[in-house]
């Protein structure tokens, strides 16, 4: 079955930003009298706003609500959006690469406004058909919602796509949706084995990803 569309996630694969999500939230929690537990940043991982918010307001114990946590956070993000984008090295050139040859789609666990800034900083924001974040869709990742919004926009079948993602929760999620996945993991959040196990690829860098191993999932 040919390709007919490349669906990435964008934090952890075209732009750095899971290490600045971890400082901008532990701090935050620390802050608003949580506690930040060993496994929260692996939890965090592709979760929609609302369901961090809730999360850190509701499990961590942080004495805000989940609406002013989801707030607070955001900005401090946009903050740290506008004076450095932390792009991928080579991520930037690997979408060129791949659009000159499929259409391209992007599913994002980030707030529809930081996308916007880390898109339009890093030069991406005409490479992409359809952009979706999932605080638009009812769940966020592990659910498939947010790849199955951006295939119906973009007229798509999952199973003719393939999709670019780096944490478990993101895999699980383009799996579950039907996509072909291509994982390539951060090096301080590796894949649990089940997530790796519903990889067709596992790739140790972006720039390995190339349009000939991109139609080899065909």
């Amino acid at each position: 079955m040919a390709v007919d569309a490349v669906l990435f996630d964008l934090d952890g694969v075209i732009v750095d930003s899971e290490p600045v999500w971890e400082e901008v939230r532990r701090a935050y929690v620390a802050a608003h009298g949580g506690t930040w537990q060993p496994d929260t940043q692996r939890r965090l991982m592709g979760m929609s706003t609302g369901e961090w918010a809730d999360y850190l307001s509701g499990e961590l114990g942080v004495t805000r609500t989940a609406r002013q946590v989801a707030d607070e956070v955001v900005e401090e993000m946009t903050r740290r959006y506008a004076q450095h984008v932390p792009l991928i090295d080579d991520a930037d050139r690997v979408v060129r690469r791949l659009a000159a040859r499929w259409r391209l789609g992007l599913a994002s666990s980030s707030p529809t406004r930081l996308i916007a800034a880390a898109l339009d900083a890093t030069g991406l924001a005409d490479a992409f058909g359809a952009t979706l974040s999932t605080e638009e869709t009812e769940r966020g990742k592990p659910a498939p919602d947010v790849w199955l919004a951006v295939t119906a926009r973009m007229g798509v079948d999952p199973a003719r796509c393939v999709a670019v993602e780096d944490s478990s929760n993101g895999v699980r999620s383009a799996a579950a949706a039907g996509c072909r996945v291509v994982a390539v993991p951060h090096g301080s959040y590796p894949l649990d084995p089940d997530a790796e196990a519903l990889a067709a690829v596992l790739l140790p860098s972006i720039d390995l990803l190339t349009p000939e191993l991109v139609a080899r999932l065909g």
